[in-house]
């Protein structure tokens, strides 16, 4: 093999390696609006049913076909801390056994549990360090051992809080000191209770989906198209019918619907609950069993759905396009954006909205691999150049 003939079949293949590779995607325009830097677009079930299940395909491009970071916000979840406050009165103090006590009861009665976290005090005393046993009663005649615990103000530093180790439903409470050689008092007591609230807050959306029905012998098939990819919170059938049947999605789930009315009183769940659950084909069969009964009317379904806003910072002037569908098998892009969303959140966003959507294929460039095409290049040169010199070696013989 000629010199001529080596380099010629290196161009070849390093043209084969150079060769762009390009995937397909659709795009829609991202309108926007509002003098806020960071502005919130809400995707819609087009863009789910047609894009990744994890949304990793999505892509946010300039005017100029530049990347624009973005995070996605599916929701948040809060944590409410409450407090509930309860007075206790002084009924009684004393010495016995060397022991001094302060016994303490619920200023008003109340026809409910009280529960408890703490015990709160107030002094106008200083300079005391008092290590006490605390205790509970329900009538001022039995009383149980809660726990050990200190009670102290010295040098300005004070601790007159005693935290149950648990809740606590006493209406009666007790400390009994080691001795009261400084006739400590307290102005005020009060049971505390500390909870937490939590409060999931995440983006519904409601649409009214294509469906087709075929009634069988015993039962009716509903077919549900568009639903692919998206997080499913409920579906809800429409009907004037009266009946009470036994219903199943292709998803797993099942349960017993009905729509009653008696004396003019009307009983009605038609909604089959979903829990997040996602439908990975493009139709959702629903299946209502109806046994020796005629099949119901169904005027339509109405299905919720959990949804997520796409959040980026936005240029005054600027036009966006929203590409995805590219490859299922895409990595989802990692942006800073992200690491500080939550400080993003808490300010003001503008609403962005997502309009013509086409579903034209365009080519896009992937990146190339230059590593692997220079070991492929490598390779085929140590192969050309040895059989070059295996064919001179043999000329030679």
């Amino acid at each position: 093999m000629t010199l001529k003939k080596i380099i010629y079949l290196l161009c070849v293949v390093y043209m084969l390696c150079s060769l762009t590779i390009y995937a397909f995607a659709y795009t829609a325009d991202i309108e926007t609006s509002g003098n806020n830097r960071y502005v919130a677009v809400r995707l819609t079930p087009t863009i789910y049913n047609n894009g990744n299940e994890n949304l990793s395909d999505i892509l946010i491009k300039d005017r100029f076909g530049q990347n624009v970071p973005y995070f996605i916000h599916q929701g948040s979840s809060n944590t409410l801390t409450n407090t509930e406050k309860y007075t206790l009165e002084l009924i009684n103090s004393y010495l016995y056994e060397d022991y001094f006590y302060f016994d303490f009861k619920l200023a008003e009665e109340l026809n409910r549990d009280i529960v408890s976290t703490s015990l709160v005090f107030t002094s106008r005393d200083t300079n005391f360090a008092k290590d006490i046993n605390l205790y509970g009663s329900y009538d001022d005649i039995h009383w149980e051992f809660i726990q050990r615990d200190s009670l102290y103000s010295i040098d300005n530093k004070s601790k007159l809080t005693i935290d149950f180790i648990q809740a606590q439903k006493y209406t009666h409470y007790r400390l009994r000191l080691g001795n009261n050689l400084e006739q400590i008092s307290f102005t005020t007591a009060q049971l505390v209770y500390n909870f937490d609230l939590y409060e999931d807050s995440y983006f519904l959306g409601t649409i009214e989906p294509e469906f087709s029905i075929e009634n069988g012998q015993q039962e009716t098939i509903i077919t549900i198209e568009g639903l692919k990819n998206l997080r499913l919170c409920d579906i809800t059938i429409v009907t004037d019918s009266m009946f009470q049947r036994s219903v199943s999605t292709s998803l797993g789930t099942r349960k017993e619907l009905y729509h009653l009315s008696f004396n003019d009183n009307t009983y009605s769940d038609t909604t089959i609950q979903q829990n997040w659950r996602i439908s990975r084909d493009d139709e959702l069969v629903l299946t209502i069993y109806n046994g020796d009964d005629r099949p119901i009317n169904i005027s339509k379904i109405v299905v919720q759905y959990y949804a997520a806003d796409i959040v980026f910072e936005k240029q005054a002037g600027e036009t966006y396009t929203l590409e995805f569908g590219a490859d299922p098998s895409k990595r989802a892009p990692v942006y800073d954006i992200s690491r500080y969303s939550e400080e993003i959140l808490k300010g003001n966003l503008d609403r962005g909205f997502i309009n013509n959507i086409d579903f034209s294929e365009i080519e896009i460039p992937q990146p190339r691999d230059y590593k692997a095409v220079f070991n492929i290049v490598i390779i085929v040169v140590t192969l050309l150049l040895g059989t070059a010199i295996v064919f001179r070696l043999r000329r030679k013989d």
